[in-house]
């Protein structure tokens, strides 16, 4: 029996009526000895077909689709589903795009299964809405022939957005499947698009539109936050359950030996990350330094230089709902802080990611004039960003979400690491950040300025609001993700 609030797939003898109904109406506005043949061959075919894809085998139930339309490596909760369903028994076959690795625990796990799909691109040189078009029908084409050639499965979990055209794809596979859809809104497709576009342009209305036809349709939905939650009850009729983002097991504070062979390691790479000989320094060969750490060659001994620089870290994907040119006039008026004399540290800041404003933002990062703040942006390896994070004094955070309901993930990790973080406001930010005890929330790059200079003040003394931050952190270790989802997903899929 399904749980309150949910809908079944359709039953097959529903699905037959249907094709019935509208042969008959073909057939009756026709002429012509030829439709009663037609008809028959038509319907005939058509039964076959959903017979034999409807056909289930002894794994059918405990076999599960994860789609994304996105790229697998940078959808860490469709990576943590995975590993959920795995761990509980459940064969995970993975589908979307593989522009970067996946973590390493998803591609070692043998009971998920990863199906890429390659990124469509539309008709070029032509009108925008005609490229738009021809994308959005390719890839519902592409998207639903995949998921009819995959093993028979019994649940497909997607991640919304994107949700055109995925949404209808992944429901018409249910339906000639007989399968159930679950949708995990992370947040609304058509607010994205409303970023660059506007929210009364023509395509964003159509994408509203289908959102709402499309997202009543699953048997089962999850959001990420309540205020989600609400909105999708009050707005939408959809009955979601509240699934928190929790940090993997492997978002925690970095010991000193794997910090000092990460800086070490980084360092080859990235010029801020070396130590750099000066004339007061006797270049001692027996210690192997970094510009933060130092080892004792003698006594193997790894510790914290007293005269390193503070390192900051913000990821991002470098879209429309994060304006990191907040973080660059912060980083401007800081270093004019040092520079009129006020006792700061020297900063290194590191943004990781990708995206299509990244190559905007470096320009800009080209054109400052900085001695004492050095901005790196690596590509990190999936395995090497949780080590950094754990590595790292502060977090910044410049999502703003486009519809005020989904929380940042980046945070919830930078937590998982007991990092303080410095986050931009909206709407439901609080549920996560809790100002003045977890992190600060700021709303512009002046009052980011401040902050940096308030919690770097006393650096690294162990009695600042920084360190106060991190005690707080520790002593609030909320659910870990397994836990969390333990006890919020896995009744979804055993309750069938």
């Amino acid at each position: 029996m399904a749980p309150s609030g949910s809908s079944q797939p359709l039953p097959i003898r529903t699905v037959f009526a249907f094709i019935a109904l509208l042969l008959a109406v073909i057939w009756g506005a026709g002429s012509g000895v030829w439709w009663p043949l037609v008809s028959v061959t038509v319907v005939g075919l058509l039964a076959a077909l959903c017979w034999k894809l409807r056909r289930r085998d002894g794994d059918t139930e405990r076999r599960v689709c994860v789609l994304v339309l996105g790229d697998i490596g940078r959808s860490p909760r469709m990576q943590y589903h995975s590993l959920s369903l795995s761990k509980h028994g459940y064969e995970v076959i993975l589908v979307g795009y593989l522009d970067s690795k996946p973590h390493r625990d998803v591609l070692e796990e043998d009971r998920i299964h990863i199906v890429p799909i390659a990124e469509v691109k539309g008709i070029t040189g032509g009108p925008k809405i005609l490229t738009y078009v021809t994308k959005v029908t390719v890839q519902f084409a592409q998207v639903l022939a995949v998921l009819l050639l995959l093993k028979p499965h019994a649940n497909i979990l997607m991640q919304n957005p994107p949700g055109l055209p995925l949404m209808a794809s992944a429901w018409l596979a249910c339906v000639l499947r007989g399968a159930r859809l679950l949708i995990d809104w992370h947040n609304y497709g058509y607010t994205i698009m409303a970023l660059s576009l506007g929210h009364a342009h023509p395509l964003v209305r159509m994408a509203k539109c289908y959102e709402h036809i499309f997202g009543p349709l699953a048997s089962q939905h999850l959001c990420v936050t309540k205020a989600m939650k609400e909105d999708l009850h009050q707005n939408w009729g959809i009955k979601a359950t509240t699934l928190y983002d929790r940090p993997a097991a492997i978002f925690r504070e970095t010991p000193l030996e794997a910090r000092h062979k990460l800086f070490g390691r980084l360092s080859r790479v990235l010029p801020a990350f070396r130590h750099h000989c000066n004339g007061d320094d006797n270049d001692d060969k027996a210690i192997e330094k970094t510009v933060f750490s130092e080892r004792d060659l003698k006594n193997d001994t790894v510790t914290l230089r007293h005269d390193r620089p503070a390192l900051l870290i913000s990821s991002t994907s470098w879209t429309e709902d994060e304006d990191f040119s907040i973080l660059l006039q912060a980083l401007q008026e800081y270093e004019d802080f040092i520079s009129a004399g006020q006792n700061l540290p020297s900063l290194i800041c590191v943004i990781t990611g990708k995206g299509p404003q990244k190559e905007r933002y470096m320009k800009t990062i080209g054109s400052l004039h900085l001695e004492h703040v050095k901005i790196c942006t690596p590509w990190l390896e999936a395995e090497d960003y949780p080590v950094l994070l754990g590595c790292a004094d502060l977090g910044v955070c410049l999502h703003k979400s486009s519809s005020g309901l989904d929380l940042p993930m980046k945070v919830v990790d930078m937590f998982g690491c007991c990092l303080p973080v410095c986050a931009v406001q909206f709407l439901c930010l609080e549920e996560l950040v809790k100002h003045d005890h977890n992190g600060l929330i700021f709303s512009d790059s002046r009052e980011l300025a401040r902050q940096l200079k308030t919690l770097l003040s006393d650096f690294p003394s162990s009695d600042s609001k920084l360190a106060t931050f991190r005690r707080n952190l520790r002593a609030s270790r909320e659910q870990r993700w397994d836990d969390n989802w333990d006890q919020h997903v896995l009744p979804l899929f055993n309750s069938y």
